[in-house]
Parts: structure tokens; C-alpha cells; sequence
């Protein structure tokens, strides 16, 4: 019997290889797994990975990133923008390159979406040792600063042996596409174990496929589901971001079309309905609209369907308010399926939507109840249409005077990305979303710098597609390094610099809880020490121009309209930079957040607040 055919490489090279051999398939249609690998070289993985990417180009492509943090930024932007169904990697060297990944790597996780990681490591075999950047634990040997990545890996592992690849390789495999596991991996890489040579399986590098299951409801399940929403006379569905993973847009406009059952979304889940569908109420939650949080507080079946009903969804914890109201969740991961003790349907979105749509036939809500949610919609778009609107085009625009003019411009397949400040709370009341990819809000994590990195990922993943990275100046000097790398990739995206000297959101959020605005403003320290002075003298369009962009600014809602429409058109990355009105036409919030407040204060701002929280507050519920 002849020996099984082998190949012998070093082990960075055998995980090259590996990865680009990997594929995903669902619905029969097969998507490669790892589409490239973003990196920045170090000590840690420049002998080792350094050189596998460098001899393996032919079959991993390979992007250079200027941030750790922002690579995986913009892997993920990649995954979203491909249902999941694919993803990238991301290498950084041993110490502080590795650390960098940590937000990344939360942010991906909370959002359920994949992407591996591959930070250098310490000598496994210690011969070197401490290691440059390497951290000491005086009673933990095997500790080093990659365990950081534990907590917010959904898998991990350090490979101290190269045949120890073969199983944990699998295994990262498993995990990334699995649509109820997914998250950040993680595979910590030793810099001489990289460099190590393996006589590896040929097997191992045979092109392998890993289905992505639709698993449909349990049939008890569902009969208890159709019990439920048969006997609700106020249903509402709170539609997720589980809907655009499962791509069950349609098998969701099947449902209502047939049911009448209305839909508000969370900020994932924004446009699993187009805004224009009768039975589209839009956001809901703290920053949802006056629709949807009305409607929530006398529904008594709230369907969700792939959320995790987050705090701002369920306005910590006061929003669902009818006396009797119960829950039905239908979502791919039992965990959040059972949350707010709720009747379970656990399951892929569009398998369970297809099958509730079936056993409901001839079910439809009371005509009243669809007269009511249609006139509040119809109001709630008229105040829209306010808010966007401009009278006089010679005058410095408002924020939402902004999203009005980019929703006069925008087409049905354009990609609008956006994740902090004060964008997120007005994009979610007030856009008007087209299609089940336009509206790109990273609002699990909420993380400050992720839309210009995010913008790049999915450019690469819909290069046919106008993409905007939408960014207050607060967000702005967070993380735009990654601005480099679109010129350099000639990646045309375009970024929408909001200049408000300032954390708006958080300087809104500030004077509400009695914290009086306290260093939330970008001005010059006074006498008193206070930062209440004159405006900083930054140019942040300079900047943008200085790192390569093509830079568009506006003063009026003319200019920038006319910016807009030629940023559009642009055939490189291109900003257009607009400083807004401090006066703000955005409509309030229309339901609570729960943001402790001083329970003692000598300051009056303060114990006004409190007495706000302390009302507030007493409407929380728990649902049991």
C-alpha cells in the first residue's frame, strides 16, 4: 500500500493554501469562503505569513491596511455586504498590532458576522524568550496578549504545532459559516510555528464546500406561532438583521402582503420592507419613528423576527407597554429566541417566515387596525418630508437637511454606511430605504471609525456600487487612515464629512442627563477652564485631500447638492465636505434610554434630570 500523498510546507504557507480552497453554498449556489487577506507586517508574521501570501498570490489575494483595528472593519463591511456567505481574513504581527484587532473582533462578534483573524504570537518554543513585545505573566507561561481575543472570539485557538492546524482549521471553518456560530475567529499564530515545515495531507488541501443549513421550524413550534398570531388583534413585527442574513426579504413581503401584520425594523434590520410598502413603519426603539413606537405600546404579539432586541430596540425595557403582551421570536440562534420569554421558533428566517406564511392562510388582521397604522405612516412620512426639506438653497443646510439631499441623490442599489454619533439616531427615523443593502448601520457596537474602513469592504464586495461612508468629524479623526488604502486600491467610494465641531450625539446626550454638555465640544479651552471657547481651527477637508482624496466641499444646500450628484458620478474616492447648522431641524426621540442619572447632585441640571429619570423609569417592565 502506497504512503498518502503529501505536501510539504511551512505551516503559514499549508493555512494559505487551505483557506483558498474553502466554500460556502446555499440555496445550490457556492460563494468562496476566504475572498482575501488584509494585513500589516511585523516581526510576528512577516517571515512567516509575510512570505506564504506572498508565494501563494495566485490564489489568496491580498489587501494592505494602514489600521489592525480598521482591517477588520473593513472585513466585516466585506461579510455583510455578502450575506455572510463569505468572508476575509485579517494578519497583524505579536503585540501591539494584535491588540488592535480586540474592537474589531467584538464588533464583528456582537454582530454575528464572520471574520478570521490571524495575529502573531510568542515563540512556541520559547527559545526566544521574552519575546520583543512579548507580555510576561510571572505564574501563566502560556499567557500572552492574544488571549485578550478570547472573550470576543467565537472560536480561538493558538497553534503551538503545526499538525495541530488540521483539526483547529476545520474548525475556524465550522464556525465562520455557521449562520447561528458566526463571529470573529481567531487562530493565534507563533511566529516559528509559522515558519515551521509540515509534510501536510493533500487532503488537506482539496477544495471542500460547507453547506449553510436552512433549518425549518419544529412543527409544535409552529403550530404554537400560528396560535398566537391568530389570536392577536394588534400584531407587530420587529424584523432584525436576521432577515438580510437569510436574504428572506420576500418571504417577509409574503407574509404581510398575505397577513396585513405591520413591520418596524432595528437598525440591522432597516429595509427588510422598502420604505414605501404600505405595512413599512420603519425603525423602532429609541431612535425609531412616532409609527412604530406607537404602535408597540399597544401591540399585544410582537414577532421578531432575527433580533436580538437590543436596549435601544425595546427602549430599555419600557416600550412594549400593552398589559397582555407576549412575544414570538423566530430567529436561527436559540438564544435570542428565548429572550423576553417568548414562544420560540427557532430556525432560519426565510424557512420559518415561508412556513408561518403557509399555515396562516386566510389569516388577516382587522381592517380597523391596518386604517390605523396606514394614516400614522402617512403622517410620520409627511414630517419626514419636512425634515429633509430646504427653503431656501443659499442657507447652511442641517443635519437632516444633509440626508435629504443624499436621499434625492441615492438609486435603489446604493449603499449608505454609518455606525456613531448623531447620524445613527436621524438615519433611522428618517431614511427612506430602497433596497435590502442600502442601509448599512453598524449599531451593535456602535463603533466610532468604522465606516470609512467598512465602506472599502463593501466596495470590494458590490464593486459595480455606489458606496457612502457617512461620518461626523468626531468619527472622522477616530480612524479615516484607511482613506489611503481606497486610493491605493482605486476603490471609488464616497464619504460625506459632516462637520459639527464636535460629539453632537453625545453632547445631546450630555445636557439631557444633567451632565451639562461637559466636554463634548471641539473648542479652545477659556479662563475657566471650560472648552467653550472659539471653534478649533482643524480643516478636516485638507486632511481628506492631504491622504488623496478627491475633496468637494459645500456651503449651501445648493453646493451640496451639486457635490453630492458629482460624487456620485465619481470614478475615485471622493469627499464632500459640508459644515452643518448648529441649529438641528431632527425630530426628538420617541421613546426612552436608560442612562443613569446623578442620584445626588448640587448642580440644578442635574437633579432636574434625575427627577426626568426617576418617571421614566418607573415604566420598565420585565417580561416574564
Amino acid at each position: 500500500m502506497s504512503a498518502p500523498a503529501t505536501r510539504r510546507l511551512t505551516t503559514a504557507q499549508a493555512l494559505v493554501r487551505f483557506l483558498a480552497a474553502q466554500y460556502t453554498e446555499r440555496d445550490g449556489v457556492r460563494h468562496r469562503l476566504i475572498t482575501g487577506t488584509w494585513g500589516i507586517f511585523g516581526h510576528g508574521n512577516v517571515a512567516g505569513l509575510g512570505q506564504a501570501l506572498v508565494e501563494c498570490a495566485d490564489v489568496m489575494p491580498f489587501h494592505q491596511g494602514r489600521n489592525e483595528q480598521a482591517m477588520v472593519h473593513a472585513a466585516v463591511g466585506h461579510a455583510r455586504q455578502l450575506g455572510r456567505l463569505s468572508a476575509q481574513a485579517v494578519t497583524t504581527s505579536i503585540g501591539p498590532g494584535a491588540t488592535n484587532l480586540v474592537t474589531g473582533a467584538a464588533l464583528a462578534t456582537i454582530n454575528r458576522l464572520p471574520v478570521l483573524l490571524l495575529p502573531g504570537d510568542y515563540f512556541a518554543s520559547h527559545a526566544a524568550d521574552p519575546l520583543l513585545q512579548q507580555l510576561e505573566h510571572p505564574v501563566e507561561a502560556d499567557v500572552s496578549v492574544n488571549d485578550a481575543l478570547r472573550p470576543v472570539s467565537r472560536y480561538f485557538d493558538r497553534i503551538t504545532r503545526p499538525e495541530a492546524l488540521l483539526s483547529s482549521a476545520l474548525q475556524a471553518m465550522r464556525v465562520l459559516s455557521d449562520p447561528a456560530e458566526t463571529g470573529a475567529v481567531t487562530l493565534a499564530l507563533p511566529q516559528d510555528v509559522q515558519a515551521q515545515a509540515y509534510d501536510w495531507p493533500e487532503e488537506f488541501f482539496a477544495d471542500r464546500v460547507w453547506r449553510v443549513r436552512r433549518p425549518a421550524p419544529d412543527p409544535a413550534e409552529l403550530a404554537e406561532a400560528v396560535r398566537a398570531v391568530r389570536a392577536a388583534a394588534r400584531p407587530l413585527i420587529v424584523a432584525g438583521g436576521g432577515v438580510h442574513h437569510s436574504e428572506a426579504e420576500q418571504a417577509l413581503k409574503a407574509l404581510v402582503d398575505a397577513t396585513g401584520i405591520p413591520v418596524a425594523s432595528t437598525q440591522a434590520g432597516k429595509g427588510a420592507l422598502r420604505h414605501d410598502h404600505p405595512a413599512d413603519l420603519g425603525g423602532i426603539g429609541h431612535t425609531g419613528t412616532a409609527v412604530s413606537d406607537a404602535l408597540a405600546r399597544t401591540a399585544d404579539l410582537v414577532i421578531g423576527v432575527g433580533t436580538r432586541y437590543s436596549d435601544f430596540t425595546t427602549a430599555s425595557g419600557t416600550l412594549f407597554q400593552h398589559p397582555g403582551v407576549r412575544f414570538l421570536n423566530l430567529n436561527i440562534t436559540a438564544f435570542d429566541a428565548h429572550k423576553l420569554a417568548a414562544a420560540t421558533l427557532v430556525c432560519d428566517a426565510r424557512s420559518g417566515l415561508d412556513a408561518l406564511t403557509g399555515a396562516l392562510v386566510g389569516h388577516r388582521v382587522d381592517a380597523a387596525y391596518e386604517s390605523e397604522y396606514r394614516a400614522w405612516k402617512a403622517r410620520w412620512d409627511e414630517a419626514v418630508e419636512a425634515a429633509f426639506r430646504a427653503d431656501d438653497d443659499s442657507a447652511v443646510p442641517t443635519q437632516t437637511q444633509v440626508l435629504g439631499a443624499l436621499d434625492a441623490v441615492v438609486g435603489d442599489r446604493d449603499v449608505v454606511i454609518n455606525a456613531a454619533g448623531s447620524l445613527p439616531g436621524d438615519l433611522h427615523k428618517l431614511w427612506r430605504a430602497r433596497s435590502p443593502r442600502q442601509y448599512h448601520l453598524e449599531y451593535g457596537y456602535s463603533c466610532m471609525g468604522y465606516e470609512i474602513p467598512a465602506a472599502l469592504g463593501v466596495q470590494q464586495a458590490a464593486p459595480d456600487v455606489p458606496v457612502w461612508a457617512l461620518v461626523g468629524d468626531g468619527t472622522y479623526l477616530m480612524n479615516p487612515t484607511e482613506i489611503v488604502t481606497a486610493v491605493q486600491e482605486n476603490l471609488p467610494v464616497k464619504l460625506v464629512l459632516v462637520q459639527n465641531h464636535g460629539y453632537a450625539s453625545i453632547g445631546g446626550l450630555s445636557e439631557s442627563v444633567g451632565a451639562e454638555r461637559f466636554g463634548t465640544d471641539y473648542r479652545h479651552r477659556v479662563a475657566d477652564g471650560s472648552f467653550t471657547g472659539a471653534p478649533l481651527p482643524v480643516d478636516l477637508a485638507a486632511n481628506a485631500a492631504s491622504l488623496g482624496m478627491d475633496v468637494l466641499r459645500a456651503k449651501t444646500v445648493r453646493e451640496l447638492r451639486e457635490a453630492l450628484a458629482t460624487a456620485r458620478a465619481a470614478t475615485r474616492p471622493t469627499c464632500v465636505y459640508v459644515e452643518t447648522a448648529p441649529a438641528s431641524n431632527a425630530l426628538p426621540a420617541q421613546a426612552w434610554w436608560d442612562v443613569p442619572v446623578a442620584e445626588v447632585s448640587a448642580r440644578e441640571a442635574a437633579t432636574n434630570a434625575r427627577a426626568a429619570y426617576e418617571r421614566a423609569v418607573a415604566d420598565r417592565r420585565r417580561h416574564l
